[in-house]
């Protein structure tokens, strides 16, 4: 009886053919992310003067080389509504989109005003002249109308902190990521209510 032979072009497809057969299957990404530009730093508070005669070191040590810890502060209040973010570099407000908009709405509720005017306060407190306002929505829907709808309640905040602040030399950027960069996982309604936000960012202690 002959015996088949395999070729080389025969065992080049079987093997293409069993490798796309137990390929793993695509899962989605559920892990928390930032936009772009807005990633803590570590810029340091304060500057180090090595030759500091008021640094005890023992006879003939030395100091390492500097490394700055990027330390975050998160305070947010018992409901949840509105989350504040300290680094060493910056201050973010996060307020749900809840208490500051109607269902599927970019008009400003009249709890919304105080809540932004607060904000408001810390910056002119902070000194700060960028401002970054940007708007997120959760998963439900088509993508293209979470962009829209981000965008247009990212302009509201913005328009609110323009007429508090009054001030022309403060540059804003405003920005509608719509399901872009969750903080919380869409699978259930208390994560895509947390995603369902605003944020206000800019930096600590600007001169």
């Amino acid at each position: 009886m002959p015996r088949t032979r395999t070729t080389p072009l025969t065992a080049t497809a079987t093997l293409l053919l069993t490798t796309t057969l137990y390929a793993p299957a695509a899962h989605a990404d559920d892990t928390p992310s930032v936009p772009p530009g807005t990633e803590a730093t570590a810029t340091a508070p304060v500057k180090v003067d090595p030759n500091d005669p008021d640094l005890k070191l023992p006879e003939g040590a030395t100091l390492a080389e500097p490394k700055v810890l990027d330390i975050k502060s998160v305070v947010e209040d018992q409901s949840g509504d509105e989350r504040r973010e300290d680094t060493n570099a910056d201050v973010k407000f996060a307020l749900q989109a809840e208490v500051l908009f109607g269902k599927d709405s970019a008009k400003l509720s009249a709890d919304a005003r105080a809540r932004i005017n607060a904000i408001a306060q810390e910056i002119k407190k902070q000194n700060a002249t960028r401002i970054r306002v940007f708007g997120f929505t959760d998963n439900l829907g088509s993508s293209a109308h979470g962009d829209v709808l981000s965008k247009q309640r990212a302009n509201a905040v913005q328009d609110a902190l323009d007429q508090d602040l009054n001030d022309p030399n403060i540059t804003f950027e405003v920005r509608g990521y719509g399901e872009q960069y969750p903080i919380a996982s869409n699978t259930t309604e208390e994560g895509r209510r947390k995603n369902r936000r605003v944020e206000v960012t800019f930096p600590r202690g600007e001169s």
